[in-house]
């Protein structure tokens, strides 16, 4: 079954990266997909792969439309065709699938060209292993590369109210049509500016943050990570928070 493609997706997914693989975890991903997210973000590395292993669990079966996102080759040497190549047969193992929807590289391996931990991906999407790919934590010359080895789908970068640093990437992404997934989605601190819009919404400085995000380009998925089905739920309450142009550039202007 080919999955949905990531910009049909809703807009708000869930990140995981303090997932553990208890009987409580399994059940709240369960809970998360039936209140409606369809992207589940992980990695490799997340909780020593015991996140991998919990949504593996809970997600046997991958539901129709619902995108599982995992990564590989983080840390310096990881980048290396050959790790990256276990890397990526652990998390199909810990995923319990024949096929990953979304698979990023990580991060870029000061010891390896990105061309060439790119390929070893490459080899695994050619095989109908990988869906689609992405990349993290790159400017728009990394991505340009990476696109001359394989289709990018989404980049993964920090991105916030707060931190900024891509916006060059936001924009370079809505144009070309590969989604921006932020990660530290909620790294704001709350200001008052950011107090007063929430309260005149009836709604959380949270949800406002992501709403904000939602606003800032059509490309935007932020995948806030949480524990909670009461905070997912809120997060999923920003996707009918509509803000108004004024309110946008106030935000914006810190």
């Amino acid at each position: 079954m080919t999955e949905p493609a990531v910009h049909e997706v809703s807009r708000i997914g869930l990140g995981t990266n303090r997932l553990r693989n208890t009987d409580e975890n399994v059940a709240f991903i369960r809970a998360v997909v039936d209140a409606g997210v369809q992207t589940i973000d992980t990695a490799h590395l997340y909780t020593g792969g015991e996140s991998e292993k919990a949504i593996g669990r809970a997600l046997s079966s991958t539901p129709s439309g619902v995108i599982v996102a995992t990564k590989g080759g983080y840390d310096a040497g990881r980048g290396k065709p050959e790790l990256l190549r276990q890397e990526i047969e652990q998390s199909l193992a810990s995923l319990r699938v024949a096929r990953i929807a979304l698979y990023y590289l990580h991060r870029v391996d000061p010891e390896t060209p990105i061309e060439e931990s790119l390929g070893a991906i490459k080899e695994y999407v050619d095989r109908g292993v990988i869906e689609r790919v992405g990349v993290s934590k790159v400017d728009i010359p990394l991505i340009e590369r990476a696109r001359k080895i394989v289709p990018i789908a989404a980049v993964q970068n920090e991105y916030n109210l707060a931190e900024r640093t891509y916006d060059d990437v936001v924009d370079y992404c809505a144009r070309e049509g590969i989604v921006f997934v932020p990660y530290y989605p909620l790294g704001a601190d709350p200001g008052r500016a950011l107090g007063e819009i929430a309260d005149r919404h009836q709604a959380t400085p949270r949800q406002v943050m992501l709403a904000w995000l939602l606003k800032r380009s059509p490309a935007m998925l932020p995948i806030p990570g949480t524990l909670s089905l009461s905070h997912l739920r809120e997060n999923l309450g920003a996707l009918s928070l509509e803000l108004s142009d004024a309110e946008f550039d106030v935000l914006a202007r810190g």
